[in-house]
């Protein structure tokens, strides 16, 4: 491997030379205490930037073991470093830039209010190695040599410095970090044994900062959450010690109340609690089942031979709906899928608020089926089918409620907000039930039965018949012909986590959907390649890096998988 100085000396000697010069400084190249790679030098000025790495080893690093020796530790040291990686960086920025494009543009994945396992930073137990993009110096086509020699071997060692050698770094602030994500996995894998499906620790915030900010809202008027007393529960945390919040049981819960008083706010954290959170976001400690899924209508969808029988049957002209598929949904059809396709990846958590649902999805009432009769209302409403779910499947739902009281008569447990305070209304929810009349017929009939996992059909020729991949922010990934829409997938969090998405589709279809395995299948096949690193799935070379991607969960990429419009699948068994 030739020196860093070398590498300087090739770029001093293609200073003013034509753009495409650039390439031949691709390669890797030692310093001593660390190696840099450029692993792909961008065509031109305007062009995606170049993408590099910098490895340290642990000899030189010198980040003690016993803060990566778990995957829970590995994770927040590597969202730790990228988190200093990305503010160093940044103040490398000149105020205004110098050259042509995206020249002198340094960059490192941004990460959010979530720690998420990223490919921005990996720790192995042999190095540290940093991944970032760099905007080669041009003046129109000709290449600045100077300004690129300073950048790589000068204002880049300097941040890798500060970075990645343990001693430069705040201990204190590092080892906060990783005990705080250890006690957070700590809770949620306690979850299951106290019998609980989420906890929403006393004295967290809440409510955000806007709805396109996901800081925490500050102010005199943010009220911490304090838990009910008969619902609070403690635990004893590894590092942290007692804890002591509001522990929300298996079963069916609904969160009532007025308007704007924080039912979907409640809602929202606990959707969130699949992740863990930074310090100071106000919900570190709001903890939910690691497979629940947030459910919503989704008019327009398309839905690939989905089971919904159990919601929806009897529709008019025989249309068989137990093997459903549309290309545009309808609000209550597409509910329905989306609650068959959760059960299909695994799911032990619906949460469902009434403000993103389907009307006559979520209730029939009593003066309704008078008029209407049950023979020609082809939907069982999922009043209907949540207490189903629970005894049947043992799948438990949340619900924002706040228009019918009929849910109360079906709810284990009623906790009421009111000025952002919760209660235990069970109680009282269960008084008015018995002095109140009934109108209401159950709808349901039979057994909530698992749907038969469905088999992806191969549509591409593997490997050698690529097609055009492309995440476009938090929403959208471009498949060839199609547009993959995932603006409902709700607990999707960060553009990416998109980026990998499109990766693992590919990768998926390349190694793993061939006509035999199921859906749930080949997310469990892929799920374990990612096991060993994200890297599996990158398009890249060996060697090189795929810098800006965040893992996402099972159930994300089972949901961008349903939403790819070219899907075709056939029955268990069948060809």
């Amino acid at each position: 491997m030739e020196t860093v100085q070398a590498l300087r000396q090739k770029l001093l000697s293609i200073d003013g030379k034509g753009y495409g010069a650039y390439k031949g400084v691709q390669g890797g190249y030692n310093s001593g205490w660390f190696q840099i790679f450029i692993d792909h030098v961008q065509a031109d000025p305007f062009a995606p930037p170049s993408r590099l790495r910098a490895r340290v080893e642990h000899r030189f690093s010198g980040f003690p073991r016993e803060l990566f020796v778990d995957r829970a530790g590995r994770v927040a040291l590597q969202d730790f470093v990228a988190r200093e990686l990305y503010r160093q960086l940044k103040s490398q920025q000149p105020a205004e830039r110098a050259g042509t494009g995206k020249s002198g543009v340094l960059s490192i994945d941004r990460c959010g209010q979530e720690i998420l396992e990223r490919t921005a930073i990996l720790v192995t137990a042999d190095f540290i190695e940093a991944r970032f993009s760099l905007g080669l110096p041009a003046r129109g086509r000709t290449v600045q040599g100077k300004e690129a020699a300073g950048l790589i071997t000068g204002t880049i060692p300097g941040s890798l410095e500060k970075c990645l050698l343990y001693k430069n770094i705040s201990k204190d602030d590092l080892k906060a970090h990783v005990d705080l994500v250890r006690d957070q996995e700590f809770l949620r894998g306690s979850l299951e044994e106290r019998g609980l499906v989420a906890f929403v620790a006393n004295g967290s915030i809440l409510p955000r900062e806007s709805g396109i900010s996901d800081r925490p809202l500050k102010g005199k008027t943010v009220v911490p959450f304090l838990s009910p007393p008969d619902l609070e529960i403690e635990f004893t945390l590894p590092v942290r010690g007692r804890i002591a919040g509001m522990g929300v049981p298996r079963g069916v819960t609904l969160i009532v109340g007025g308007g704007y008083h924080g039912k979907s706010t409640l809602l929202r954290a606990i959707e969130r609690g699949i992740y863990n959170h930074i310090a100071g976001d106000g919900r570190e400690m709001v903890i939910t089942d690691g497979s629940a899924v947030k459910i919503r209508s989704e008019d327009g969808r398309r839905v690939e031979s989905v089971d919904i029988g159990p919601f929806i049957n009897n529709l008019p002209f025989g249309q068989d709906t137990s093997s459903f598929c549309t290309e545009n949904a309808s609000g209550s059809t597409s509910q329905a899928a989306n609650i068959m396709e959760a059960i299909e990846c695994g799911t032990s958590l619906l949460l469902l608020d009434e403000d993103t649902s389907a009307t006559n999805f979520m209730i029939r009432d009593g003066r309704m089926q008078r008029l209407v009769a049950k023979e020609y209302e082809p939907i069982t409403p999922f009043i209907d089918r949540v207490r189903d779910l629970y005894s049947d499947l043992k799948i438990s739902s949340i619900l924002v409620v706040g228009g019918s009281g009929d849910y109360l008569k079906v709810a284990d447990l009623v906790i009421k907000m009111q000025e952002y305070r919760a209660s235990d209304a069970t109680s009282e929810a269960r008084a008015i039930i018995d002095s109140t009349p009934d109108f209401r017929v159950v709808e349901s009939t039979g057994a909530m039965g698992r749907p038969s996992p469905r088999v992806p059909i191969p549509v591409r020729g593997g490997r050698e018949d690529r097609v055009r991949i492309k995440a476009r922010g938090l929403e959208q990934i471009s498949f060839g012909g199609d547009e993959i829409n995932l603006a409902y997938v709700d607990q999707l969090v960060d553009p990416s986590q998109t980026r990998a998405l499109a990766q693992i589709i590919r990768y998926a279809y390349d190694c793993y959907v061939d006509g035999r395995r199921s859906l749930p299948e080949i997310v469990e096949r892929v799920l374990q390649d990612i096991r060993e690193g994200l890297d599996v799935v990158s398009p890249y070379a060996r060697g090189s890096h795929p810098g800006d991607y965040a893992l996402p969960r099972g159930q994300e990429i089972a949901a961008a998988f349903n939403r790819l419009r070219s899907l075709r699948v056939c029955a268990p068994g069948k060809k």
